[in-house]
């Protein structure tokens, strides 16, 4: 590298206009080239240098155009104060040009200069201060007065701010180009043709994009002029495009594209300077919209005849509705008392009938325990029958005056054994609490019909709340609630669990209607506590959300007299025993279980038993040998018998199915029609029917 003095006494390094006029004007690369010891980089000083390097440097340090010159073999670089600011170098004179140069490019523009090439290279990339930037490249040979190439003279022209504003314009296109294509309306350009004959001017299509043809049914638009697209309507487009153009005023407005039938919301504006002739116009078919306005203003017109024959059929539709209502609830009575009946009378039939092989053999020891299931399915029959009558308001009820809050420690406890740890029980007694003439029993059935609902609402644990209150009802409220004005004490049953949707709601208190799965529900708990309430001169309300809880609140007449003696609590009923055996029975009915079992036991076949599907497909998929499935049809848990079945088809595909149920609603045929190997028996039957299937179905092969 040339050894430089300081920019301060640079300048006085010039010796003389004679020996250094080619460095005077040359600015600070002038002064430092006069300064520098030449001697490292095997050139005399600047004095002494050959014409031809004089004048090229010369040239390029006076030159605004950033400029390098490579000289002699060495290649020595000298440049000039433009190219220092435009590349932002360090003081590389004297260095050999291929290390001096900043830009890639520099071997090839040296190596083609030294051929007596000129070189022009467009759009170069380079690295200024750590910045891209862009230039174009001319390099031209330098010969001496023989002709000969003694150096490489390169101009470095910035292009830098013009490349960036290019990617900056092209940038925009390309978003108005998207926008411009994604847009859901048609947008289009069109640009006014003049014409010698003013009545036929026209406009052409300069610019449309993608949805134009979607909404106004024309395509391949861009090229095409208006009265070549629409002859017979074009002077009416001609003439409100021209308006726009004249006046710069933008215009909304409504029109029939006759050639397509379609109706066009449009709104048009000009596009500036004036001098363009070109109007921009936005759109959207709105064809459906004034068919249906159409059809509306049509509506209208006939409106009082389809209000006469509107309400004709709402009438004819009420009072079909009315009948399908009466049918459904005649329907649901009589399907849930088959159900029921039918499943506790097979209970009963099978005690008596197994009562009776008992005595004829002389054996008495099993007597009591066909009696005890005999005798708990005709009290389950007596609680249904209840039931029903608690909701039709025909059972026979025992009211004392009570104070309910003395009722509630004992009940509260027995709430809690039934729902179990995983639900808060908590009981807000009011102080003061009225007495009410109420049967004690059928109040807490009825409460703890309400509890155990709450409980299934709440399979994941939650909290059931007990409340008592005294209300007083004026006239307004009292007749929202189906009652009459006065004072009542209200007890309330509410939990956190799911809620009922508004639907379902208005339904809780039919009877049979339950949302719980077949064989888990009878639907008679929220009717029995209806028809308790109304037949104790109250009523019974229910309020819920979906995903907050329930609160179902009976209101009781308030008894003005003095309270009577306290109702004693109901023993609650000891759990069934289960016993394991083999033939596999699935019944959730206890006593229909046992009976099935002892009767194959009696003949000699081995069982096993499960009270529900999922328990019964368990064991099918153990190893142990099956040749007839017993299943009833209405399961809790979830799996029907139809299910089991099909689920022990899948494990054991030649397994004998036998069903029996009780069920009114025929699902285990599948609309009529059961595999082979399938048969149905219906409660109640006799054992011996029973027997006589199974040895007849599994002696067939």
């Amino acid at each position: 590298m040339v050894t430089t003095g300081t920019d301060d006494t640079a300048g006085a390094s010039v010796r003389s206009e004679t020996d250094g006029a080619f460095l005077a004007r040359g600015g600070r690369m002038g002064a430092a080239i006069a300064a520098g010891d030449w001697a490292s980089a095997g050139l005399p000083p600047p004095q002494a240098w050959p014409a031809a390097l004089k004048v090229a440097v010369g040239m390029m340090l006076t030159s605004p155009i950033p400029s390098f010159l490579a000289w002699g073999d060495a290649a020595v670089t000298l440049h000039n104060d433009a190219a220092r600011a435009m590349l932002g170098l360090p003081d590389t004179l004297g260095r050999p040009f291929p290390e001096a140069f900043p830009i890639d490019q520099g071997g090839e523009l040296l190596a083609r200069g030294r051929l007596g090439e000129s070189v022009v290279m467009e759009n170069i990339p380079f690295s200024r201060l750590g910045q891209e930037a862009w230039c174009n490249l001319l390099a031209s040979p330098v010969r001496d007065e023989d002709g000969v190439v003694r150096g490489v003279l390169v101009h470095c022209n910035d292009i830098t701010t013009r490349v960036l504003d290019d990617r900056a314009r092209l940038a925009d296109e390309r978003r108005y180009r998207a926008l411009f294509e994604s847009m859901d309306e048609g947008f289009c350009v069109i640009e006014f043709l003049d014409s010698p004959h003013g009545p036929d001017s026209d406009y052409i299509h300069i610019m449309a994009n993608a949805a134009y043809e979607r909404h106004a049914g024309i395509p391949n638009v861009v090229g095409q002029k208006l009265r070549e697209m629409v002859p017979d309507e074009a002077d009416a487009w001609v003439a409100r495009y021209g308006a726009v153009l004249r006046t710069g005023a933008p215009i909304r407005f409504e029109q029939e594209l006759v050639a397509t039938g379609r109706h066009l919301s449009l709104s048009s504006f000009r596009i500036e300077p004036p001098e363009l002739k070109q109007v921009a116009v936005l759109f959207q078919d709105i064809t459906e919209r004034k068919r249906t306005e159409a059809a509306l203003r049509h509506l209208n017109e006939t409106l009082e005849a389809r209000v006469a024959e509107a309400l004709k059929e709402r009438e004819r539709t009420e009072e079909e509705l009315r009948q399908a209502q009466k049918m459904e609830a005649v329907g649901q009575l009589t399907g849930g008392l088959a159900h029921d009946f039918n499943n506790l009378l097979a209970g009963i039939s099978g005690a008596f009938e197994m009562i009776g092989a008992r005595l004829a053999q002389g054996r008495t020891g099993d007597v009591e325990r066909y009696l005890g299931a005999g005798q708990g399915a005709a009290r389950r029959a007596a609680a249904l029958t209840h039931r029903l009558l608690a909701f039709s308001r025909r059972q026979t009820l025992a009211p004392k005056a009570i104070i309910i809050n003395r009722l509630m420690a004992d009940f509260v406890e027995l709430v809690r054994r039934t729902v179990g740890p995983s639900i808060d029980v908590e009981m807000i007694a009011a102080t003061g609490l009225w007495p009410t003439l109420v049967d004690a029993n059928q109040l807490e059935n009825a409460l703890l019909n309400l509890c155990i609902n709450g409980r299934d609402a709440m399979p994941d644990g939650g909290r059931i709340t007990i409340e008592t209150a005294n209300r007083w009802l004026d006239e307004r409220t009292a007749r929202g609630q189906g009652l009459a004005a006065g004072q009542y004490v209200s007890i309330c049953v509410s939990d956190t669990g799911s809620g009922i949707d508004k639907q379902t709601l208005e339904r809780v208190f039919d009877p049979f209607f339950t949302t719980k799965p077949i064989g888990q529900g009878t639907g008679l708990g929220l009717s029995m506590v209806y028809g308790f309430a109304r037949q104790s001169n109250g009523h019974v309300r229910i309020y819920s959300e979906v995903g907050q809880g329930t609160m179902v609140c009976l209101y009781l007449p308030r008894h003005l007299g003095e309270e009577d003696e306290e109702p004693a609590t109901a023993p609650a009923d000891a759990a069934p025993a289960h016993a394991e055996r083999t033939v596999l029975v699935v019944d959730d009915e206890p006593t229909v279980r046992m009976l099935v079992v002892d009767a194959l036991s009696e003949l000699g076949y081995a069982c096993l038993e499960a009270q529900d599907g999922a328990a019964g497909l368990r064991i099918l998929q153990g190893d142990r040998r099956i040749d007839l499935l017993i299943t009833d049809v209405g399961l809790p848990g979830g799996l029907n018998g139809r299910q089991v079945a099909d689920g022990a088809r899948a494990l054991r595909p030649e397994l004998k199915v036998l069903f029996i149920t009780g069920y009114a609603e025929n699902a285990v045929l599948n609309h009529g029609h059961i595999e082979h190997g399938m048969e149905v028996l219906t409660k109640p039957f006799a054992i011996a029917d029973l027997t006589g299937r199974i040895d007849r179905m599994l002696r067939e092969v």
